[in-house]
């Protein structure tokens, strides 16, 4: 697998926490009522950890001698004041992120520290999988 491959597979994930992050400031904003009691910080949680997602695997593009996307994924983030539906929308993104990088580990042949770096935050996409799935 050469560097231009795992690079663009880095920028799709990099470019899916700009999205996760954008989603997630997006629903702290405008979740609504008794349940903002709880969400509006668990959205907050949640757009900070994409953004430090973001930077590792920044950091990771940057040390394949890639250059980092500044775009966000284009999927349509969906405007809802509906807490169930901010919820299921969450659920996709953290599904779709855990399979991402769990395709990124893959190609990760002889680097050690990018590895673990990248299979922490795959643990973490999966443990937000199950956070929301019990929220749901």
């Amino acid at each position: 697998m050469s560097n231009t491959k795992l690079v663009a597979k880095l920028n799709g994930g990099l470019a899916w926490e700009l999205r996760a992050s954008a989603l997630y400031s997006h629903y702290s904003a405008y979740v609504k009522g008794i349940h903002r009691i709880h969400l509006k910080a668990f959205f907050d949680e949640e757009a900070s950890e994409s953004n430090t997602h973001a930077d590792m695997v920044r950091a990771a593009i940057v040390k394949l001698g890639g250059q980092a996307v500044t775009d966000r994924d284009p999927t349509e983030i969906v405007h809802t004041t509906d807490y169930k539906v901010m919820l299921e929308e969450a659920l996709k993104t953290e599904q779709k992120a855990a399979k991402g990088y769990e395709a990124v580990l893959a190609l990760i042949k002889d680097d050690e520290e990018m590895y673990d770096s990248i299979e922490q935050i795959y643990f973490q996409e999966l443990r937000s999988v199950e956070e929301v799935t019990q929220l749901l």
